[in-house]
């Protein structure tokens, strides 16, 4: 485990360099909303309105991705942690991201790129501050005391632990109940909570909202969420943010019929198996090894919580990070989400800000990791939408670090996590014959490819060398002949 651990990071810099070059695409012509063939979600971590409405024209749409995930857009307590956009003073629109309007123009404009917009949205409770204080837009509030939207009544005030906070995960009620590292944890269970809830996101939803990530789910009973979801005015998408915990009377299954769950275990398990064990135990990864049934489960390698935790991988992993996104993208389990962060050197750190703590336009590589731009994450998004339906096929593993799987028909996948090449090895595909784009080393459009060109023969075969950490993919949406 060690030694795999060491090794992973020294992979070879021309493997690292040629996996990690970002890809910068031209907007086409507008397009119409996406079909329910783009399923891929870019969390694009705190950024301002006016960057990821120019990310969904030049890149995410081009590139096929469905949505963009968006952080809590509702007024928040002020400062510079990354912790503040989650901790509500209001619901009004208007935040260190951007203004209302600009949010807007912002969902306009990614519809306009046929990319679907999903929200953080914060419905567990309100700010941690005892002091209370003004928030980012200029309400006035306290702990308890939200003029004209909640005040002490609306909240859980458990009386446990010397200050209401939850202490004991094997306690379902204290849990639900009481306080999540100090913040006023609101009464979900109250009619008028709920209903001011329900506002809230009925008024994303008439800005043309597509969905919501609820913030801190396992914190508020499935059924409460039921509720406020059969308040909203139209359908939207739903993913829940309940964290698995070994033998806790809380889990994730209670939270399906509401709709999507993430599955926290997935990226740990992905982390665990790329840094120490053999890539060839992911031959039934998902269901198999005891995660959500696919249909509802979120995916993700890393996102801006595990991320600051550990033991996930994360963008400072570098080249082993890129193949773990690209096996997400090609293995069909659960609904992926692909991180896009900003550098942080400890795990307090804001985004990059001015002087007023306004959140700056997003430059990639500066400040700003971008990996949902890096050539083998955008790349691999294209063959998410090219093999939706398609099951695997045609698994090859050598017992260890190099495996290859299939799509049945549509797309194939080698990755190569041994210290050593492979060389001149052929692969059965089973995909139609013809010349197709290696999507890992190059860029397909216009029908021509920037990187290397495989050839499928007759029977469905090619050859192809794979170096050291690093891998293969083709599939139909990128076939040059």
């Amino acid at each position: 485990m060690h030694r795999r651990r060491c090794r992973s990071a020294v992979l070879a810099l021309g493997v690292i360099a040629s996996l990690l070059v970002p890809t910068i695409v031209t907007a086409p012509p507008a397009v119409a909303a996406p079909s329910g063939g783009k399923k891929v979600i870019a969390n694009l971590f705190e950024w301002n309105w006016p960057s990821v409405a120019s990310e969904c024209t030049n890149v995410l749409g081009p590139k096929g991705y469905g949505y963009i995930q968006v952080s809590p857009p509702q007024e928040h307590v002020r400062g510079n942690q990354w912790w503040v956009a989650y901790q509500p003073v209001s619901y009004r629109i208007e935040s260190r991201k951007g203004t209302r309007a600009q949010f807007q123009s912002m969902v306009n404009t990614c519809h306009t790129a046929g990319v679907k917009v999903i929200v953080d949205a914060v419905v567990n409770h309100m700010s941690g501050q005892d002091a209370g204080g003004t928030g980012w837009a200029g309400s006035s509030y306290g702990h308890y005391d939200y003029p004209g939207i909640y005040q002490t009544q609306d909240f859980h005030h458990c009386g446990r632990n010397g200050g209401d906070d939850i202490a004991n995960y094997n306690d379902r009620y204290e849990v639900q109940n009481c306080e999540l590292v100090n913040l006023s944890d609101l009464k979900t269970e109250s009619e008028y909570v709920r209903s001011k809830l329900a506002g809230y996101l009925n008024d994303l939803l008439s800005l043309g909202v597509d969905g919501f990530r609820l913030d801190a789910s396992k914190h508020m009973p499935a059924a409460d969420i039921a509720a406020i979801k059969g308040r909203l005015s139209r359908s939207a998408y739903l993913v829940q943010e309940v964290i698995h915990g070994a033998g806790e009377p809380i889990q994730p299954p209670e939270y399906t019929g509401n709709g999507d769950v993430h599955e926290f275990r997935y990226g740990k398990d992905l982390a665990r198996v790329f840094r120490g064990e053999k890539l060839a135990y992911l031959k039934n990864f998902g269901e198999g090894w005891g995660h959500l049934p696919s249909g509802s489960a979120a995916v993700f390698v890393d996102n801006h919580d595990t991320q600051r935790e550990g033991g996930v991988l994360t963008y400072r992993d570098g080249g082993i990070y890129a193949l773990a996104n690209a096996f997400m993208l090609a293995w069909p389990y659960g609904s992926p989400t692909v991180m896009s962060s900003y550098t942080f050197s400890n795990r307090e750190a804001g985004p990059p800000s001015d002087s007023g703590n306004k959140t700056r336009n997003t430059t990639c590589y500066s400040g700003w990791e971008c990996e949902h731009r890096w050539r083998v994450v955008a790349n691999m998004v294209a063959f998410n939408n090219a093999t939706q339906g398609a099951d695997v096929a045609n698994w090859y593993d050598n017992g260890n670090n190099h495996i290859a799987f299939s799509r049945s028909g549509k797309g194939y996948l080698t990755v190569n996590d041994e210290d050593g090449a492979v060389n001149g090895r052929s692969y059965y595909a089973g995909l139609p014959a013809g010349r197709y784009c290696d999507v890992i080393h190059g860029d397909f459009s216009g029908g021509a490819c920037s990187g290397p060109v495989i050839t499928v023969d007759a029977g469905g075969w090619f050859a192809a060398s794979v170096p050291a950490h690093d891998a293969v993919a083709i599939h139909v949406g990128a076939k040059l002949s």
